[in-house]
């Protein structure tokens, strides 16, 4: 189990949010999938809710903005920064497309989102009160993060150039996959691959995998609750993952990480 409180290292994924068609609905399939309890909505930030697993900050969510029924509903993942306004300039020196400028989130911290130039959608948080998730690698909280795209190669440099990602290739050829850290860390933060074969039709994007206790109870759920299933149950390298939608037909994955295994 990971608990954290102060701001997560520069690169770092450090928090994921979603915007809703139903904010109720939505917060229900969360609660019985994962166990979230959710914080009232902030009328200022248009009810922006954060989800908690017990007294610990896990996600956000929010429902749909004005003017933004025709966004995609997905989750975004937010790399941590020191200063947003860097990111900013060099996410765009290196090709990226802007989707919110850098701004301010009260006291809470600074974010802006881009597209990188394979067009996935990626966020970035510089933290001030809010430091991001305060739970990973434990049932209901974040446990990894990665982003797929048929141009892995374009995307390990991109963020490399943008983050200083170093790359560890653990795929069965090279560039399929591989584990990224950032400056000053020696543990995996994430990944970078390229989209599976049997995914021909799948956009880029950045995509997060929830820790459960029990993958196959989950994916019983998930069911239960209205979402549907993109992958059973199944045995992975680091542990037994399900591949699933909400109820916006959002895609994310649960697992149940093996002990024995370390992303």
């Amino acid at each position: 189990m990971t608990t954290r409180h102060n701001p997560w290292p520069a690169g770092t994924p450090c928090w994921v949010d979603i915007m809703v068609g139903d904010l109720k609905r939505s917060q229900r399939f969360y609660a019985e999938v994962l166990g979230w309890s959710f914080d009232d909505g902030d009328p200022a930030l248009g009810g922006y809710t954060n989800a908690r697993v017990g007294d610990l900050v896990v996600a956000g969510m929010s429902p749909t903005m004005p003017g933004m029924q025709d966004a995609p509903h997905v989750w975004t993942v937010y790399l941590a920064t020191n200063d947003v306004t860097a990111t900013d300039h060099a996410a765009r020196e290196a090709g990226a497309r802007v989707l919110a400028a850098p701004m301010a989130i009260g006291t809470m911290g600074s974010m802006a989102v881009w597209t990188d130039p394979s067009e996935a959608a990626f966020g970035a948080w510089q933290a001030g009160l809010h430091t991001g998730y305060q739970l990973s690698n434990q049932p209901g909280a974040v446990t990894w993060c990665d982003l797929t795209t048929p141009d892995a190669h374009g995307a390990r440099d991109f963020y490399a150039r943008v983050f200083g990602y170093q790359y560890q290739d653990i795929g069965p050829q090279p560039g399929d996959y591989a584990m990224f850290t950032v400056p000053g860390e020696d543990r995996p933060a994430g990944g970078i691959g390229v989209t599976p074969a049997d995914y021909p039709d799948s956009v880029p994007g950045w995509a997060v995998c929830f820790e459960v206790a029990d993958a196959d109870a989950a994916q019983a759920r998930i069911v239960a609750a209205g979402g549907g299933v993109v992958r059973p149950a199944h045995d992975s390298d680091y542990g037994r993952l399900v591949a699933a939608y909400g109820p916006d037909r959002e895609p994310f994955a649960l697992m149940t990480s093996d002990p024995g295994q370390q992303m």
